[in-house]
């Protein structure tokens, strides 16, 4: 009887939870993978009640979580990326990602009343010490519907969503912009939507964008889903922006127009996508504000450093027209404070430099034009100089190596017409050279900086020395062969002038002075009196009246110059005069002689210049040449036809200086070669009623001096048998050591020459090149005999 009792009930216990279990899947029908339910209000209260007598709440809660999870997983997200079609047309993805949003929306939207019975049933378990928050059951269920929306990712998801935000772009950017001039027809087309005027969808593109976005942000989907593809999408617009704007000259400033762009337009757009519309921060949760700020920061950096690169790129141009791109210099000082491509900067211009600058089909004014730009351009880009000391060190190994580099810089600096070292020259400050050091306490501590960390130490003082001049200098090391330079160059200039004016090379010399010294330049001193003491002593011996006495058939004035004093002079032939001006100028010297008592002249034949007038049968020529160009038409007064060879004999010089010199005469139509090296006087001019002219000579001037690399080469040569000493005694020397010891034992004394490290250095080089030395691990040595 017991048992049959126990029997009962525990039938009736069986179907009681039976009952129960069928109440708790009409609750909650995703158990049956239905979300739809039918249950009231009112039966749900019961069933809820009958869950917590059995202490069911926590495993319903659980498996309902399960159910809605697998649910998801095989309905929800593959409907959603089964609108991810594969497609090229914009507007075609445009729409997949519109009806895959407002599908996933509306498949979500279903679940609102579920969850909401699941939070009152975790509710009915305060009784058991936990108590859930409001969002709770909401917050994991939004958390399991990002999770498997991302777990399943469509291959081409980004392409249909990037579609769909660069068309919005698109819209919102030419939103404000003016309307098409109705003149083009009614057929032009949107900027905005690139539809037909009357066909324009940008109002319903704007509305579908903000309802995407609302949408997306209430499922808490938008950062995870679209970030990436947003961030890619602007990073391009910026790109394409910043190219747009550095195309123009580089004489604006851009930066300010660039963050403008980026904060009334890019960011007013993010705003509009994280705020579900709205364009007012205000209204935006302190959670999307840090997160806009938090892209706006991203793009910010993203914008200088595209800006910065981009006038990497063109640092070249912008350098050679400093300075009126000064605007671009400081927009990319500005960029190099806020990214890290400075070794960038450096590699590049060095290439640019490598590429377009130092090669032999650029002259050596052209870069030293563009050295001179490079060093204001750089001081202004980085103050410390350490750019300049790493960018420019290609340029000044090249300049060494070009014969001209020193000839050009003097003449820059004794150009009459502006330019940057004329000006620079006016300025006057004293050289600065590498050597020596600069003096800290002139240096104001309050601004004081220390060097960057990509500096060289042991180059800190080089890079004080901001003077141009004293730059250009120190490429050779030393100021010897500037000096040398100046001293030919002045020769050059005194002889080549027809007249006794020497002011403008006086004012000249006087700048010079403050730069270089006065001792450096005493002999160009000496040069200029000679000139002003010539002027004197000519207009002496034009006064004596022996000397007017004496017939003469020509005007006669010299230059006197102090031999010690000049440059050498290219004596390699000596140049025989015509018999009648040997005569006249046996006169001048007999009265400088009885002027100066125990002194005499020593001619330079093939120095001067000579005032010609040549008569010939149907037209007469004035002109001034050389004493080489005189000679060989006055040989032709005596006798109509010369060959190369009796010139060459009658005027002792070589014959292949005279084929040179002798063209002159045949391109004024003076001469004509009637054969080979055969000459002949032209009488009569090949075209008839010729009119008389003066003609000048446009033949190139040759220099009458040796060349300043040559002077110096032969004053070095006095260091070569120290050299020769030391490495006989010591077998072998690095380079620094053999600078000391020359600077110890052969510099010193009154007029001993001087010679700084790069210049031994390539004097050194040269005789490894001359197999008279030997260079192996750093050290020179003797070869052996």
């Amino acid at each position: 009887m017991n048992f049959a009792a126990d029997m009962d009930m525990a039938a009736i216990n069986a179907a009681s939870e039976q009952d129960v279990l069928l109440k708790i899947e009409y609750a909650f029908p995703i158990l049956r993978q239905k979300v739809l339910s039918e249950c009231s209000d009112e039966q749900f209260t019961d069933i809820l009640k009958q869950i917590n007598d059995l202490k069911l709440l926590g495993r319903i809660e659980e498996i309902v979580i399960q159910s809605i999870e697998y649910y998801i997983r095989q309905h929800v997200a593959p409907d959603f990326w089964s609108n991810f079609s594969s497609t090229t047309n914009e507007q075609h993805g445009f729409e997949c990602f519109k009806n895959a949003v407002d599908g996933l929306y509306s498949s979500l939207i279903e679940f609102l009343p579920m969850l909401k019975r699941l939070e009152q049933l975790v509710q009915s378990k305060e009784s058991d010490g936990s108590f859930y928050g409001e969002n709770n059951i909401l917050g994991q269920f939004k958390l399991i519907v990002k999770a498997t929306l991302l777990s399943q990712l469509a291959l081409n998801h980004e392409i249909i969503i990037e579609h769909f935000y660069r068309i919005a772009f698109n819209v919102f950017c030419n939103t404000d912009t003016s309307p098409q001039d109705d003149s083009i027809g009614s057929h032009s087309l949107c900027k905005g939507c690139n539809r037909e005027i009357d066909d324009c969808q940008c109002q319903a593109i704007v509305y579908i964008f903000h309802e995407t976005n609302r949408k997306l942000i209430e499922l808490e989907l938008l950062e995870r889903l679209v970030g990436n593809v947003l961030t890619s999408l602007i990073n391009i617009r910026i790109e394409s922006h910043v190219n747009k704007a550095c195309e123009s000259s580089f004489d604006v400033s851009q930066l300010t127009f660039l963050e403008n762009w980026l904060e009334t337009v890019v960011m007013s757009w993010l705003t509009r996508i994280y705020s579900g519309g709205s364009s007012k921060s205000p209204s935006l949760s302190s959670k999307t504000r840090e997160t806009i700020n938090k892209f706006k920061y991203k793009l910010s950096h993203f914008l200088y450093e595209t800006y910065t690169r981009t006038r990497i790129d063109q640092l070249f141009n912008i350098i050679i027209e400093y300075p009126e791109s000064q605007p671009a210099i400081e927009d990319l000082r500005v960029g190099l404070e806020r990214t890290d491509l400075r070794k960038t900067l450096v590699e590049s211009l060095q290439d640019a430099l490598k590429t377009r600058l130092l090669h032999p089909g650029v002259n050596t004014p052209d870069i030293l034009t563009a050295y001179i730009a490079a060093i204001k351009a750089l001081r202004q880009l980085d103050p410390t100089g350490v750019l300049l000391e790493t960018v420019t060190q290609p340029v000044k190994q090249y300049l060494r190596s070009r014969e001209d580099t020193v000839r050009c810089v003097v003449s820059g600096l004794l150009d009459d017409s502006p330019s940057d070292l004329a000006d620079e020259l006016v300025k006057g400050e004293s050289l600065q050279l590498e050597e020596s050091s600069v003096d800290e306490e002139d240096e104001d501590w309050e601004k004081w900086m220390p060097d960057p960390v990509d500096a060289d130490p042991s180059k800190s003082s080089q890079r004080r020395v901001s003077d141009i001049i004293s730059m250009l200098v120190n490429v050779y090391g030393s100021q010897d062969l500037f000096v040398n330079e100046y001293r030919t160059l002045l020769a050059d200039r005194l002889l080549s002038q027809l007249n006794y004016h020497t002011e403008r090379e006086i004012r000249h010399l006087e700048l010079l002075k403050r730069r270089f010294g006065e001792n450096q330049l005493h002999y160009c001193e000496v040069m200029l009196k000679d000139v002003y003491d010539s002027k004197r002593i000519d207009g002496n011996i034009q006064s004596d009246s022996s000397y007017c006495v004496e017939a003469h058939l020509f005007p006669t004035s010299a230059l006197i110059l102090s031999a010690q004093f000049w440059p050498p002079f290219k004596e390699e032939w000596k140049l025989e005069l015509p018999k009648a001006v040997q005569d006249q100028l046996a006169k001048y010297m007999k009265a400088f002689e009885a002027l100066k008592g125990n002194r005499t002249l020593c001619w330079k034949p093939h120095l001067g210049n000579v005032n010609l007038e040549i008569e010939l049968k149907d037209r007469k020529l004035n002109m001034n040449v050389t004493p080489i160009h005189a000679t060989i038409i006055i040989h032709f007064q005596n006798k109509n036809e010369w060959t190369i060879d009796e010139l060459s004999e009658a005027m002792h010089v070589p014959a292949t200086v005279l084929r040179r010199k002798i063209t002159f005469w045949v391109s004024q139509g003076v001469l004509k070669e009637i054969s080979s090296d055969k000459f002949l006087l032209q009488e009569e001019s090949a075209t008839k009623n010729r009119s008389t002219a003066e003609i000048v000579e446009e033949e190139e001037v040759e220099s009458a001096m040796a060349s300043a690399s040559d002077q110096r080469e032969e004053e070095l040569q006095v260091f070569w048998s120290y050299i020769v000493g030391m490495l006989t005694n010591l077998d072998s020397m690095p380079l620094e050591r053999i600078h000391q010891m020359l600077k110890m034992f052969a510099s010193q004394g009154p007029g001993a020459v001087e010679c700084g490290l790069p210049e031994l250095r390539h004097f050194l080089d040269k005789k490894v090149r001359e197999h008279q030395l030997l260079f192996s691990g750093g050290l020179y040595k003797l070869p052996k005999s």
